[in-house]
């Protein structure tokens, strides 16, 4: 096919996306399965939140708005960044674009030329490497290891940058890993960022609110000052607020910055729904009380999907501090054979075969740039959880 474009050639459909719509496909045929593939909290979005998307419906708040964002939503986000992060914007710093997916897409795809690198700690979600990929330029994998809970160490990070390096993409805590870094660790890595002064920083705090065991969230523009210059911190509503179907996320950063993303969304999608943006007001201005009360589920399940996963016959799991996912390594099981025959030789053969034996749907290591692992989402009903790490418990027991 000829005609498709040289830039899609050099990248994959979301992993992500692929192993739920699968799931799906499954379930639809009458096949009894459990999905831990997606991100997203199973709890719906908080009343209120929806509430105000009604009274936008109602009072006709219907129209085009400005292309990243209307006014009250940037004061919102203004008052946001100061109250809990400690950092100061102006609404001119500010850029809400559809999901915070289309708020990386524009920041990387606004700012890369052939030959730069951008760096990011491995295992990281999926979507970076392949934006980088499609902008021309090169993701380059500074590796983590289970041992240090996949935490990046700052040795790796400084070996990781070159002269070329544009961005370091960090994301705490992590998807799909659950690390979760304190002020402490992200300072030790902003002492590298300091000695390259070439080097842009991307911070993705999706997961800033669940964070677990009494860590207390830290963002890099808060912990190094002398970055605020050259970081782009990116945030939205999908996991805190329960969310993702309704697509709003958000960034700040330096006006330059700000206006080359505003001028990319001028001509691909404008400004996001007009609704949703006045529900994006209400999640951040309205009560905040669910969250805390969300987060005492999501350890509750972490702690019984770890316990549950680390009994299984050749799997290792580190306990998380954060978002909704567990990393389980599968070293010990390569090369064995499942009880359908299947040769593991990959995380990605491991996935499928669990999937086509049990019934269960995640996502693959690879996926990740994170090999031999998996990852599960433990945004889903206890029952369920426990469910499928009973089946997860049977595969590998039944591995030869």
């Amino acid at each position: 096919m000829g005609f498709i474009a040289d830039s899609l050639n050099r990248i994959q459909p979301s992993a992500t996306i692929a192993v739920s719509t699968k799931a799906r496909q499954l379930a639809a045929q009458g096949r009894d399965i459990i999905s831990l593939s997606a991100g997203e909290p199973d709890f719906d979005t908080p009343q209120n939140i929806k509430d105000a998307a009604k009274r936008a419906l109602d009072e006709g708040k219907t129209k085009y708005t400005d292309v990243d964002g209307i006014p009250e939503l940037k004061a919102a986000i203004v008052a946001k960044f100061k109250r809990e992060n400690g950092l100061d914007y102006k609404t001119s710093q500010v850029s809400v674009g559809t999901g915070g997916k289309q708020v990386l897409y524009n920041a990387l795809v606004g700012t890369l030329n052939p030959g730069d690198e951008v760096v990011m700690p491995a295992p990281c979600w999926v979507s970076y490497a392949d934006i980088v990929a499609l902008a021309g330029a090169t993701p380059v994998f500074a590796e983590t290891t289970l041992e240090d809970g996949y935490r990046l160490k700052p040795e790796a990070l400084e070996k990781a940058i070159t002269p070329k390096t544009k961005w370091f993409i960090f994301n705490s805590p992590s998807n799909p890993t659950g690390a979760a870094y304190s002020a402490a660790d992200i300072k030790a890595l902003t002492e590298v960022l300091l000695r390259h002064k070439h080097v842009w920083v991307l911070t993705d705090d999706i997961y800033e609110h669940l964070l677990y065991d009494g860590l207390t969230f830290a963002t890099l523009a808060n912990v190094e000052p002398q970055l605020y210059d050259r970081t782009l911190t990116m945030n939205g509503f999908s996991k805190a607020y329960c969310m993702t179907g309704w697509r709003l996320g958000y960034a700040a950063g330096p006006e330059p910055l700000i206006n080359v993303m505003r001028k990319l969304q001028s001509q691909s999608t404008s400004n996001p729904s007009s609704i949703v943006q006045w529900a994006g007001v209400e999640a951040l201005t309205g009560p905040q009380d669910f969250i805390a009360e969300h987060n005492a589920i999501f350890v509750e399940r972490r702690d019984l999907v770890v316990s549950m996963l680390n009994q299984a016959n050749g799997l290792q799991c580190p306990k998380p501090q954060g978002a909704f996912y567990v990393y389980p390594s599968i070293k010990a099981i390569i090369g064995q054979t499942s009880g359908a025959g299947t040769k593991i030789e990959n995380d990605k053969d491991f996935v499928t075969a669990l999937l086509e034996e049990e019934g269960v749907a995640v996502v693959h290591g690879a996926a990740f740039a994170g090999s031999p692992s998996f990852r599960v989402s433990y945004a889903a009903s206890t029952a369920a959880l426990k469910d499928a790490c009973t089946r997860i418990q049977r595969f590998c027991g039944n591995l030869r």
